[in-house]
């Protein structure tokens, strides 16, 4: 037995369930599973798993979902592709990262070659090309 942890899901709060499937695998270009009687749709993303969790289950009032308070990022091999079609969805984000901008494909400064996008929860997505990435080492 090892004592190695692994990341093997992350939760994104959504209100829509369906918005949330269409959205997500446009974006992400697979449509993924829904998970029945827990009102989740799980996306694999390698070894870990997107899920996306309703939390108002069907009610529409009261339970808001709440984005997560720092970016999820993607490794990906066609970084063209995914901008594409987060530019079709109009989810490009319109803020500035050191001085660029953050919804264009842009070189970082500390490597990544990348963009940032939002879903429509407030969730902030970050896409960057896999031959590029920056872990620390």
């Amino acid at each position: 037995m090892s004592d190695t942890t692994v990341l093997y899901r992350i939760v994104l709060q959504v209100d829509d369930l369906d918005r949330a499937e269409q959205f997500y695998g446009k974006l992400l270009g697979d449509p993924g599973r829904r998970i029945p009687r827990a009102s989740r749709h799980y996306i694999d993303c390698g070894q870990v798993i997107l899920a996306l969790v309703d939390v108002t289950g069907g009610n529409t009032t009261g339970v808001k979902p709440r984005p997560l308070p720092d970016y999820v990022y993607f490794a990906v091999s066609d970084l063209e592709g995914f901008h594409a079609r987060a530019a079709e969805l109009k989810c490009l984000s319109d803020e500035d990262v050191h001085g660029s901008s953050a919804g264009e494909i842009v070189k970082r400064p500390w490597g990544e070659l990348s963009f940032y996008a939002n879903d429509p929860w407030g969730n902030g997505l970050c896409f960057a090309d896999e031959n590029t990435l920056f872990t620390g080492k």
